[in-house]
């Protein structure tokens, strides 16, 4: 692995977390990470609920089937779209702009030494209507993913999943 790399070879899931807050600062730091990804025609779709309260932690937890680290993690984001300000007001625009939203928030909590794990919540309409109700969301408002955020209880290797046989090159 490309030592410069490491800042994404070594961004991995953390579900354990210690019971440190993740002071005002940071998150906002995390806010911009995410807000700098790229957007189709930069219509910037992105809305991030913060969620610090824990009895809303822990009904997140309950929605999301993955998520029982929430109930560790001082906080999470609720990466949502507002279709109505996503490219062509398209859900497949929407989808890609808050995923790549989400990746960045992800490297950006690696970068700043916190752990973070992805959890999704859309396509899955359960989870959808689960999270919308939860938050009071409008219609509009599509919920992506959630992100756990804490400080790390834990810690992984460095890795890739790199496969040469996944890759072609000129044509299939």
């Amino acid at each position: 692995m490309n030592e410069k790399l490491n800042f994404i070879h070594g961004r991995r899931s953390i579900r354990q977390y210690t019971p440190e807050t993740v002071d005002e600062q940071t998150i906002r730091s995390l806010l911009e990470a995410g807000m700098s990804a790229p957007s189709a025609r930069a219509c910037d779709p992105w809305r991030i609920l913060v969620v610090t309260d824990r009895a809303k932690l822990d009904k997140l937890a309950e929605i999301l089937p993955y998520g029982k680290m929430l109930r560790m993690a001082p906080l999470a984001f609720v990466v949502c779209g507002d279709l109505n300000q996503a490219n062509s007001q398209s859900l497949s625009y929407l989808l890609q702009d808050c995923s790549a939203a989400i990746e960045n928030i992800l490297l950006a909590a690696h970068a700043l030494g916190l752990g973070a794990v992805w959890l999704g919540i859309h396509p899955r309409e359960d989870r959808v209507s689960g999270v919308k109700q939860l938050f009071g969301m409008p219609e509009e408002i599509i919920p992506v993913g959630a992100i756990s955020l804490g400080h790390p209880a834990e810690t992984k290797e460095a890795r890739t999943r790199f496969k040469p046989e996944y890759v072609h090159y000129d044509q299939w």
